[in-house]
């Protein structure tokens, strides 16, 4: 309520420039409800919204100058895993359940690559519309608002499954999915900057990437070696709805967790200045591109994953795809067991290892064996595809090597972006661009690795894989790398510091986001 000061100020409105009427959000204590205790009101500083009425309209904006209570979030273990495992689940889902529900349906491999490839566009252009979830409500908000629907739309692709139409149905749930998941992406890494100090930050920064790849453990490989197991007693089709409901309904219930346990990460926001949101994006873009050795840097980037793009797509197919048509055939519980733990856990090792290297050598002598390690691996794909071995243990060894080489050589391309193209006054959406560049590397060859496959066969494919990395290995001879406006090498500390950040990053990825 408004004191007498408020009702003058008011009353001047008439005749004078705006005056601000204070009105307190309301603040939830440690993710509880209920009052706010008067002797912490008195101890904390609080944001608070400031109200500007004129001719008739009413805009906010924000405001720390009064003392009330903070946001004060809980421990960031109680959020912090789940957190980073909800950003995990339907990613993963998305990238790579879905081909193999698909591939399961008896859909042609063509068609999955194209489809599969096309639902990954989202985590490419969330730069985009980024900007939105600064202008309204909160992090939290937008958090749980993406988990909820995120995991409706998961369930919803398993209630398509029995529809005529289900592929079309399917795709546009997963579609919808894709985008709650790379916006969750954007709000979740904000309200961790948002809520952690910085010591805090780097505490639980292997957290992220741990729960992520968790999400990853239990997608890839529980959740497809269940399947496998249920389709043998229930079929195909019953299975995968099972796997989604129940995906659906873990993401849905870590929602209404988060809406409990999460700080908010920052004020409720209403409204923002368009005219000079629009001003910003615009420089941000034109001192992007003013980069020195910027499109040379950009044309290596999205070169630099031709090879894996087109793998990922079609490497898990042809694990799954009959002895009649040249694949593996290894059964649905084999594929999780085999790609989903064994390829993850030689993942994980390889991108730590990769930090390293990139760190002792300097990322200018290390982009060329990074390059080669995360291409030349490939060959064991080429050599299954001769060999078609029966035994799980040689292809799981195989597909191992390959996983390890992947690790081991994207590190160089995220350190390309944080020490070549991210340094300036905008690093973070310089740095969201590249990586925004980067996934399209990844998504464009595969839209066409289906068609490729088809028309020349699984072993000229996986010759062909080899062959696409040959523009990236022959342009790393002439990137710019150490040479940015300022003309002087990278520094040692700044290299350590990019690498282990790297690290974080390639824990987390597996060929789609960062």
């Amino acid at each position: 309520m408004a004191g007498g000061k408020d009702l003058k100020d008011l009353k001047d409105l008439k005749d004078k420039k705006p005056q601000p009427v204070l009105e307190v959000l309301e603040v939830l204590s440690s993710g509880s409800r209920g009052s706010v205790k008067s002797s912490r009101l008195c101890s904390h500083p609080a944001t608070i919204r400031t109200r500007y009425i004129q001719g008739g309209r009413t805009l906010s904006q924000d405001s720390s100058a009064v003392p009330l209570e903070a946001d004060q979030p809980t421990r960031p273990a109680r959020w912090v895993p789940t957190l980073y495992f909800a950003e995990g689940l339907p990613f993963f889902a998305v990238s790579l359940m879905a081909g193999v529900l698909y591939k399961r349906l008896g859909l042609p491999n063509d068609v999955i690559a194209l489809a599969t490839s096309w639902l990954l566009l989202p985590w490419s252009l969330k730069p985009i519309w980024s900007p939105l979830l600064e202008m309204f409500k909160t992090k939290k908000f937008f958090i749980v608002l993406f988990e909820v629907v995120g995991g409706l739309s998961l369930a919803l692709v398993a209630l398509s499954l029995p529809l005529p139409g289900f592929f079309r149905y399917s795709i546009a749930f997963f579609a919808v999915t894709a985008f709650c998941s790379a916006t969750h992406d954007i709000a979740a890494d904000g309200l961790y900057i948002a809520s952690l100090s910085s010591k805090q930050q780097a505490s639980f920064a292997g957290w992220q990437g741990g729960f992520f790849n968790v999400a990853r453990f239990f997608s890839q490989g529980g959740l497809v070696i269940l399947a496998g197991f249920l389709e043998s007693r229930v079929g195909t089709q019953h299975a995968w709805m099972s796997i989604f409901v129940f995906v659906g309904i873990i993401l849905v219930l870590v929602g209404l967790y988060h809406a409990r346990v999460l700080p908010k990460g920052g004020t409720e926001r209403s409204s923002q200045n368009f005219s000079e949101m629009y001003r910003t994006f615009v420089d941000v873009l034109a001192t992007f591109f003013r980069k020195p050795n910027i499109w040379l840097l950009l044309i290596f980037i999205l070169l630099y994953r031709a090879g894996e793009g087109q793998v990922v797509r079609i490497g898990p197919l042809f694990l799954l795809g009959s002895r009649a048509e040249g694949g593996l055939g290894l059964t649905t519980d084999q594929f999780g067991a085999i790609y989903g733990t064994a390829g993850t856990v030689a993942f994980i090792l390889g991108s730590i290892l990769g930090g390293y290297f990139a760190a002792r050598l300097g990322l200018k002598k290390a982009i060329i064996p990074l390059i080669c390690a995360m291409n030349f691996p490939n060959v064991a794909y080429l050599y299954l595809s001769i060999a078609l071995p029966q035994n799980p243990f040689l292809v799981g060894t195989a597909m191992s090597v390959e996983m390890f080489g992947y690790g081991f050589g994207f590190v160089g391309v995220i350190l390309l972006m944080m020490q070549e193209i991210a340094p300036g006054p905008y690093q973070t959406a310089h740095y969201a661009f590249a990586t925004a560049l980067m996934n399209l590397g990844l998504m464009l060859p595969g839209t066409v690795s289906g068609k490729i496959q088809m028309a020349i066969g699984y072993r000229n494919f996986f010759l062909w894989v080899l062959i696409s990395c040959l523009p990236a290995l022959i342009l790393a001879r002439f990137i710019p790398i150490g040479r940015r406006a300022a003309g002087s090498e990278v520094s040692s500390s700044a290299l350590e510091d990019s690498s282990r950040k790297a690290e974080v990053a390639a824990k987390r990825n597996t060929g789609g986001e960062i």
